[in-house]
């Protein structure tokens, strides 16, 4: 078995490096690190210490039909900000499609799902609705159960 230290990142589809670029510096504060051209098509972004890359995707995209919300991603925020992020994504028109507070189970704590507008690939309104990715905000760094 190999004895794994870590993740180093891990890959998200997109259809739109630029419009996905926008939308996690602008609204999530990520950093930009690099784009890798052709034929890589890859957008490397940081939050915090933990790196996220984005891949030109050349298929459609859709892994939560509707407003399910299951297939995400999730980034932490601290306690004391988690009410003002949320407001920010409204004020920035990111519909929050669900919000729980947690008190048992894996990850525990405040957490705000919202479909990400950067996971699109077609200009028809009827597919681009249905083609998004999922982003959840946890509030801070949850705690993680043992066992």
């Amino acid at each position: 078995m190999i004895k794994t230290t870590g993740v180093v990142h891990f890959t998200i589809p997109a259809s739109d490096l630029d419009r996905t670029e926008a939308f996690y510096r602008d609204i999530l504060g990520l950093k930009t690190v690099s784009r890798a051209p052709e034929p890589s098509n890859l957008l490397f972004m940081k939050s915090g210490e933990d790196y996220v890359v984005f891949a030109k995707s050349k298929t459609p995209i859709n892994p939560n039909p509707g407003d399910e919300r299951f297939v995400h991603h999730a980034f932490s925020v601290t306690h004391e900000k988690y009410e003002e992020s949320r407001a920010f994504l409204e004020e920035k028109g990111v519909h929050i499609i669900h919000e729980e507070e947690r008190h048992d189970g894996v990850f525990r704590g405040k957490q705000a799902h919202f479909h990400t507008p950067t996971a699109t690939s077609s200009r028809s309104s009827r597919s681009t609705a249905s083609a998004r990715s999922t982003t959840r905000v946890v509030l801070s760094r949850p705690a993680i159960r043992k066992g």
